[in-house]
């Protein structure tokens, strides 16, 4: 799904090129992990494809030393 300013979501079994990724979390509060490793955005034009959407995700805390759940959008891509 698109808007002016860009997309505003993520689906799972949908590809995305890099630089629509990039556009999103730019605008976006979410989290992407991708299997390409830190190469996600070196071309813009690659698509990954979403592969597992997550409504949140459990964060160490290193100032009280707990775990802690954070609704933050997280999602996997993978090269394709």
């Amino acid at each position: 799904m698109t808007s002016k300013s860009g997309l505003n979501t993520l689906k799972p079994g949908e590809n995305y090129k890099a630089h629509e990724i990039d556009s999103f979390i730019t605008t976006t509060d979410a989290v992407i992990l991708s299997t390409n490793d830190n190469e996600l955005f070196s071309d813009p034009e690659r698509e990954f494809k979403v592969t597992h959407e997550f409504e949140g995700f459990f964060e160490h805390s290193s100032g009280d030393g707990e775990k802690h759940f954070r609704e933050k959008k997280a999602y996997i891509v993978e090269k394709v």
